[in-house]
């Protein structure tokens, strides 16, 4: 038999396949008009949005944020009074958010971890409780726990002259949890600095011991050596710089106490409210990332001898961490953005203080659009740890 190859003859080329058939060609002229569409939309909003506020004589731009603010903001981190300017205003409104935001994220991780792990409790009382914390938290709306506990902190305690005084220097009322605080010294930035510095040379030394470590296979008390410094150098710190030890503790003055520190009723009500809640997620993706490691790892580390404990934190937990922290950061962003819904008790968070600047001067477009670059920076910034840190704990194959 004889096989027949078909060639073309010299001189001709293959027939051009026709635009409208190239696949390759369509999508450039499909990429093309959708992107001309956009822009036409884009340019439509934009010169409408223009004319809108041409007519009602609404100036645009950021030039607003270096005029006076005019309102106060009842709890703030830094210096601020309504004679600062509106971008000193919104600042304080970022420390606010970031503040409940970082604060709720670790209790709630704690937490979390704690609940997940009793979940899988083989004590039927505590993991059936765990359940029924996880069912019942998951399902009511965290706007509708926020009202709860406002209601319960604002109705529940007594007036700041019958406080609550379960020690020397702290009072609970209505009006927030009021504490004591160290006096101001010259001292303390110093401690704030040894304590950085200790951290830093923490991070190195637990470096050293690992290649240490991989090197000999010698261990070096890491765990022991690092709390040493972190108490250590501080404390020392304070030693050397005269051992302060005068209080600024809060004192009842006319209606309210004055001194010291607090936590108003709406911090504390934001704060338990999307702890609560975003906890119980946290908890059952805890449970999932235990459940998803073998058992043949808890048998295995049990023939060593191990105890549970030891089985937990030094064989479950970090491999179930690569399961775990993908959801977590979802969890972790979530509390963030619905730190948001502050504004419905009152507490000033960005959102709040940002509302307030748009209805004194009518830039909706710039507040809002300011709200919308600082969530999607904080969000950016927490995914980006987080990516850093999943790829750390990652399996790296060698």
């Amino acid at each position: 038999m004889t096989q027949h190859q078909t060639t073309a003859s010299p001189g001709k080329h293959p027939a051009a396949i026709p635009f409208w058939r190239d696949p390759d060609k369509l999508g450039i002229i499909y990429q093309a008009l959708a992107l001309c569409l956009v822009s036409l939309f884009g340019y439509y909003i934009f010169s409408n949005t223009q004319a809108n506020l041409a007519r009602q004589a609404i100036a645009t731009g950021f030039g607003f944020l270096d005029n006076e603010a005019g309102f106060e903001i009842g709890e703030k981190l830094v210096q601020y009074s309504a004679a600062d300017s509106y971008a000193r205003a919104l600042a304080v409104g970022v420390l606010n958010t970031l503040k409940v935001s970082l604060l709720g994220i670790v209790l709630t991780i704690a937490l979390g971890i704690i609940v997940g792990i009793a979940r899988l409790s083989t004590n039927w009382l505590v993991s059936r409780l765990a359940a029924i914390y996880i069912e019942v938290l998951q399902n009511i709306p965290v706007l509708l726990q926020l009202f709860f506990w406002y209601a319960i902190f604002h109705d529940t305690l007594p007036m700041p002259r019958m406080s609550w005084n379960p020690l020397p220097g702290i009072f609970f009322n209505n009006r927030g949890f009021y504490y004591p605080i160290p006096e101001s010294h010259p001292v303390h930035p110093w401690m704030l600095g040894a304590l950085v510095a200790a951290m830093v040379f923490g991070y190195f030394l637990k470096r050293w011991a690992k290649e240490r470590q991989d090197r000999t296979g010698q261990i070096f008390p890491v765990g022991l050596s690092i709390t040493g410094l972190i108490l250590g150098l501080p404390l020392l710190t304070w030693l050397f710089g005269g051992t302060p030890t005068a209080l600024n503790v809060p004192e009842l003055s006319g209606f309210n106490f004055r001194g010291g520190l607090n936590f108003s009723p709406e911090f504390c009500a934001l704060l338990l409210g999307l702890v609560l809640y975003t906890s119980a997620f946290v908890a059952e993706i805890v449970r999932s990332g235990i459940q998803a490691i073998s058992k043949g790892q808890t048998e295995a580390a049990m023939s060593l001898g191990l105890r549970p404990n030891r089985i937990l934190t030094l064989v479950i937990l970090p491999q179930a961490l690569r399961v775990i922290i993908p959801p977590l950061t979802s969890q972790m962003l979530n509390l963030t953005k619905n730190s948001s819904l502050a504004v419905a008790i009152g507490y000033p968070d960005f959102v709040s203080v940002a509302n307030t600047t748009i209805n004194q001067t009518g830039q909706a477009i710039e507040g809002v659009a300011l709200i919308m670059v600082v969530y999607l920076f904080i969000s950016l910034v927490t995914s980006a740890f987080m990516n850093w840190y999943n790829k750390k704990k990652a399996l790296v194959e060698r």
